[in-house]
């Protein structure tokens, strides 16, 4: 009896795994874009922009899982700051809301640049978002989400808003 129970559960799993990357066609495999938009930290604000590379996969009917690391860079800085690159590793999970559109929230680690008084310092931190993505074409996608970093020694954070143009191969 076991054994029967068992061969059904996993007949229903390889057949229902295609029907997974179906429901999420457009939004798994590996992907690559480039993302502009407002930085704002310590009071400071600016223009960000950047590259990411991820790769998304069919986790569930509608549910994508991924990793995403990504490259940036800021114009923030004053006269005793000036804020520089940017490298960010990141899981991220989402939910296709429509064929064509894709919920996702983002939660990583992130190493920023700072010149601070003429000495530069890397800082730690955690990175978390959301936002949408809109598969344009079935390779092409736009995306818009909002970012928030929370730096290590309660140094304060800092608060993006970037819109994105990207391709899935």
């Amino acid at each position: 009896m076991k054994t029967v129970i068992f061969a059904a559960l996993a007949a229903a799993t390889v057949v229902s795994a295609p029907a997974f990357a179906q429901d999420a066609a457009p939004f798994t495999g590996p992907r690559a874009g480039v993302t502009l938009g407002y930085d704002k930290i310590g009071g400071e604000e600016g223009f960000s922009y950047g590259v990411n590379a991820g790769y998304d996969l069919a986790l569930a009917p509608n549910i994508v899982g991924g990793v995403e690391v990504s490259l940036g860079d800021t114009t923030v800085n004053d006269a005793d700051l000036d804020v520089s690159r940017d490298i960010t590793a990141s899981l991220r999970a989402g939910y296709v809301v429509t064929p064509r559109v894709l919920a996702f929230g983002k939660v990583g680690y992130t190493s920023t640049r700072f010149e601070i008084d003429g000495d530069g310092v890397g800082l730690e931190g955690v990175r978390y978002g959301g936002g949408l993505e809109f598969a344009a074409t079935p390779n092409t996608y736009i995306s818009a989400e909002y970012q928030r970093t929370e730096y290590e020694q309660n140094i304060g954070g800092r608060d993006a808003a970037v819109v994105g143009i990207g391709f899935r191969f």
